[in-house]
């Protein structure tokens, strides 16, 4: 195999790491979701533990539920104890509270010996560090897996070959989950059957189980995972230096993995052998994770963050390809990133760690694709993104939202919502008169809703919303252009009166709560100027940044977030009040209508 196999990058756009979505055009219909929150003190609220680092999620669909399982420790990154959670979904959106699918477990004494780390101290437990989540074995059964990894100190990493072994169980039809047992041992580091706390898995009861473990061992394609964390030289690998693997099959069947930092590996026996390890230079990647898969359309995508740093990892963008071969389109998927509430060592800034369904219905929605990654290092989410991947909008807007599902789907439009600031469908004012909702109870994020028209130089923009009475809060409307910038914003206001920017903050009219207000933007980029018309109010401003034309609707719950930047610094300390949730703000949007403007 030569270097003409490798895939590349041939686009045009790079992102721009000033903007935390890199100005880059989101894919249209993405709906972003908060499902874990971590927090410290008000553990009812998150994991009923209080442990605030929680990262690299893993994705499952199987019968019907997505799966998602991610590590934790109580505060930072290689600092036990450590355990992995594991979380149920029917929908996507609403999601059961995390249960402990793997425990942390106290490390055997007199069994580690690194030479390159300090001595164990006494009593130390056991941290989780799994390159992968799920495995739907041929004969049906869903299994989860866990590592257990060994830190001595944060600085000492646990995937460098010399922790405990790979553990498996598996999730029944019923949600209940089977005995855990030790799939691999770490045997080159001295762990085996005798010295650890659960049993091997050939002594299962069950023969089904026993199959699905050893049709996973077989599996070279997926087994290539776990070099990292292994590092045995016993043959069991046949690539070795890659880490965080993602494969996905070209048409004529040969298979491509990427690795973290810029790599990628072909192979044309199902993983017996393999190229080289390549560099790609084309792909400029943060020290995270990317993504590869084929989508429902038949065309290829990478996700990953497309920074040179590792400690600052935003935006979370995507690349299409028709071949699996040469990518482009370069677009957002995840581009707003919240404040870091709590401090720990090795916690970087961003959506980062990103992975699809790793096992069973890789099209659970339709032809969507579902993503998972965690944001900070604190918070787990999940993304939906359309196929195909669209980044423009041809056709006028015409929504109204009497035919979308309460709590369901918002067509069309892309959606950030958090656990403490939503958006959803509602059934308001009526069941056949329903409405978007954007609330906000949270002191450190926000809700936002945009919707893409048809890239404009003219264009009426012609919406009816309500604000619900709240002492705080405010709603942010803005209209961009398709690298992001703001030429206008509006201002909902929680002391009553509805505001402009315009060198600052002016105010143009009162407005009261419970009642619905119709806003229309005639918008003129030659000129670049605005009309604003609400009720009887009409006036005309200029637009305070120049753009060539606009092609999104921003409703917000929050200010424009300029922090952090790349300035910020990784070592702080904890944000104050961030487990108390806020009062709450809430607005309703009725229609959203943009037409040609004369």
């Amino acid at each position: 195999m030569d270097d003409n196999d490798l895939i590349r990058y041939i686009g045009g756009e790079s992102a721009n790491t000033d903007y935390h979505d890199g100005q880059l055009r989101p894919v249209v219909g993405t709906h972003n979701y908060q499902i874990i929150r971590a927090n410290r003190t008000r553990i009812e609220f998150a994991d009923d533990l209080g442990w605030t680092y929680n990262h690299a999620p893993m994705l499952a669909h199987w019968h019907g539920k997505f799966y998602l399982q991610y590590l934790s420790n109580p505060v930072s990154e290689h600092v036990p104890p450590g355990h992995t959670l594991l979380t149920v979904s029917v929908d996507g959106i609403s999601w059961e509270k995390p249960k402990v699918v793997f425990p942390a477990i106290k490390i055997p004494e007199g069994v580690y010996h690194n030479p390159d780390a300090p001595e164990l101290p006494p009593d130390s437990y056991a941290v989780m560090h799994q390159r992968m989540g799920f495995y739907e074995a041929p004969n049906g059964k869903l299994l989860v897996l866990g590592f257990y990894g060994i830190c001595p100190t944060y600085r000492v990493h646990p995937n460098d070959g010399n922790g405990i072994g790979r553990v498996v169980r598996e999730i029944y039809r019923d949600g209940s989950w089977g005995p855990i047992y030790f799939l691999r041992y770490n045997l080159h580091a001295g762990w085996n059957e005798a010295n650890t706390e659960f049993p091997y898995y050939p002594s299962s009861p069950d023969p089904a189980f026993i199959e699905a473990c050893e049709a996973l061992l077989a599996d070279k394609l997926i087994t290539m995972q776990w070099w990292e964390e292994d590092r045995s030289k016993d043959g069991f690998y046949t690539i070795t230096g890659g880490k965080a693997s993602s494969t996905y099959r070209l048409p004529d069947g040969r298979v491509i993995a990427v690795f973290k930092s810029s790599k990628a590996a072909v192979t044309e026996d199902e993983g017996q052998t393999w190229s080289k390890l390549h560099d790609v230079p084309s792909f400029i990647m943060a020290g995270a994770k990317v993504w590869g898969q084929q989508m429902a359309d038949g065309k290829y995508t990478l996700v990953y963050n497309p920074t040179p740093t590792g400690k600052y990892r935003w935006p979370l963008a995507m690349l299409t390809s028709v071949d699996g071969l040469q990518f482009d389109h370069m677009a957002v998927i995840h581009g707003d990133v919240s404040p870091m509430r709590f401090s720990g060592h090795y916690k970087d800034y961003g959506p980062q760690y990103i992975r699809g369904i790793e096992a069973g219905n890789p099209l659970p929605t339709g032809s969507d694709m579902w993503l998972t990654y965690s944001v900070n290092k604190e918070d787990i989410w999940v993304s939906r993104v359309p196929a195909p991947a669209e980044l423009r909008v041809d056709k006028p807007v015409r929504d109204l939202f009497d035919d979308m599902p309460t709590g369901g789907y918002v067509r069309d439009w892309n959606i950030y919502s958090c656990q403490w600031a939503q958006v959803s469908i509602e059934p308001f004012p009526s069941q056949t008169n329903k409405s978007l909702r954007l609330h906000n109870m949270d002191p450190y994020d926000y809700s936002k809703a945009v919707r893409v028209f048809p890239e404009s130089r003219k264009v009426r923009i012609h919406f009816k919303l309500l604000a619900v009475p709240s002492d705080t809060g405010q709603l942010q409307i803005e209209v961009c252009a398709y690298k992001g910038t703001i030429p206008l914003r509006l201002i909902l206001d929680h002391d009553g009166w509805i505001k402009v920017q315009h060198g600052g903050l002016h105010k143009v009219m009162s407005y009261k709560p419970d009642l619905w207000y119709e806003v229309v933007l005639n918008i003129d980029v030659l000129r670049q100027k605005y009309e604003l018309i609400i009720e009887d109010f009409c006036k005309t401003f200029s637009f305070f940044s120049p753009v060539l034309s606009v092609e999104r609707l921003v409703f917000r719950t929050g200010a424009f977030r300029k922090e952090p930047n790349i300035d910020t610094p990784l070592e702080f300390d904890d944000c104050y009040g961030a487990d108390d949730p806020i009062e709450e703000s809430v607005y309703y949007i009725q229609y959203v209508e943009t037409s040609e403007h004369g």
